[in-house]
């Protein structure tokens, strides 16, 4: 059974998709941006914080934690503050990293916007 999902706590999606799609256990979530917060248009670092929070929002409204991680899609404009988005996604992980593809884009929505990650959470 596929179950099509959005939280509240992170507004209603602006295009026609949803913020994520359980499916055998395992919730794949739409790529999270800080598009829209007191982040956008700061450093990486700043966007991947908010980005984090709202994926660890995500988790605990599905009762689980950031340990559930199973993979993250990094897609960045620019690699120069790739240290300091390091730093943060360790912290965020804990003990716990997922597996991890981070890709170097031209561009992403927003000239605002210098990362977007998208992940899949195990449930249960």
């Amino acid at each position: 059974m596929i179950k099509r999902k959005n939280y509240g706590a992170l507004g209603l999606p602006v295009g026609p998709y949803v913020h994520a799609v359980e499916h055998n256990g395992v919730l794949h979530v739409s790529g999270l941006t800080a598009f829209g917060s007191a982040a956008q248009g700061g450093s990486m670092s700043e966007q991947a914080e908010v980005i984090l929070s709202n994926l660890e929002q995500i988790a605990s409204a599905e009762s689980v934690t950031l340990a559930s991680l199973l993979k993250v899609s990094i897609f960045v404009t620019h690699l120069a503050e790739l240290p300091e988005l390091r730093a943060v996604l360790a912290r965020h992980y804990g003990d716990n990293p997922p597996a991890s593809s981070l890709l170097q884009v031209a561009g992403l929505f927003s000239p605002e916007v210098s990362i977007e990650i998208e992940a899949q959470l195990a449930l249960g």
